[in-house]
């Protein structure tokens, strides 16, 4: 990134969309990923981080009154999201101790005015990764409801033991699917806000028509930068993945020394744990900041 200005005098405004390189470097990586040859200049989109991906998703594609499917615990851009596009959330809630989607209540959130669904997987909070089974059901119901996907799978390398399956590769999906990314979290790179999102043209275009008076570009030099990460080896996220999987197994029997109920992740880098105190979680959370001086989110 520093030496695109400093050699190349990558300074100045990119294309909206994202400079070529790098939406041919992300056709490059994903096309095997997807199981398609992939069109970097109708396919892919590059946005600030993740988030804005998500916004401007949301913002071309949804209409108001239309329905976003949303399956809690989420991150809250989604709420959000859905309030600035006019659109309605209807809930879908993952319990303890597995966290796993169930059909019936799924089913139950889809109506005559679902427009879409956002799934997040691997899962934040709670770190589920969705099993074929659950991501079958979720493909059955957007197919007959005429529904569109907005995968955002930022956690997508953080996974232990499970493999992460994509939505869009499921039959009928990849026409009805926006599959959303970032730099941040696989590279630790947060700070450099640089995301992108993937899918057909039709859906694509919705997003850019947003992304254009949203931001308009995300900035030249962290493109540059990120064409070089793409190159990564295997062996970057392998280790990656080990190095995750160390600091969540010393969390969780750290927590679990003092009498917490850890819930091992199967990915991202959140570690969900019942407390030892069975009143209200908020009245649990200011005693151990007062008594331990440790504070929670």
């Amino acid at each position: 990134a520093a030496r695109s200005m400093e050699e190349g005098g990558h300074d100045q405004y990119p294309p909206s969309p994202g400079i070529p390189q790098l939406r041919r470097a992300l056709a490059d990586r994903y096309g095997p990923l997807l199981g398609r040859d992939l069109d970097p200049d109708t396919e892919i989109t590059v946005t600030c981080g993740c988030t804005e991906a998500l916004a401007a998703s949301f913002l071309g594609l949804i209409d108001p009154g239309d329905e976003v499917v949303v399956i809690e615990p989420y991150y809250d851009a989604y709420p959000a999201d859905a309030a600035m596009a006019g659109a309605t959330p209807r809930y879908v809630s993952l319990r303890p101790p597995n966290f796993e989607l169930d059909r019936d209540e799924l089913r139950a959130a889809f109506g005559p005015r679902t427009r879409a669904i956002v799934v997040n997987n691997p899962h934040n909070p709670t770190g589920r990764v969705f099993s074929e089974t659950e991501l079958g059901a979720i493909a059955e119901l957007c197919v007959e409801s005429d529904a569109i996907v907005f995968c955002d799978e930022v956690y997508e390398e953080m996974t232990f033991d499970h493999a992460h399956q994509r939505l869009a590769t499921f039959e009928g999906m990849w026409e009805r699917t926006l599959t959303l990314s970032s730099l941040g979290k696989t590279f630790s790179l947060t700070g450099w806000k640089l995301g992108w999102g993937i899918g057909p043209a039709e859906l694509t275009s919705g997003l850019r028509s947003a992304h254009q008076f949203l931001t308009f570009t995300t900035p030249t030099p962290v493109q540059h930068g990120a064409v070089a990460a793409m190159s990564a080896q295997v062996s970057f996220y392998e280790d990656m993945r080990a190095s995750y999987r160390r600091k969540r197994d010393l969390l969780a029997s750290g927590l679990e020394s003092v009498g917490f109920d850890p819930h091992i992740p199967q990915g991202t880098y959140f570690l969900m744990a019942g407390h030892p105190d069975a009143g209200n979680d908020r009245e649990f959370c200011r005693w151990l900041v007062a008594k331990a001086g440790v504070v929670t989110i």
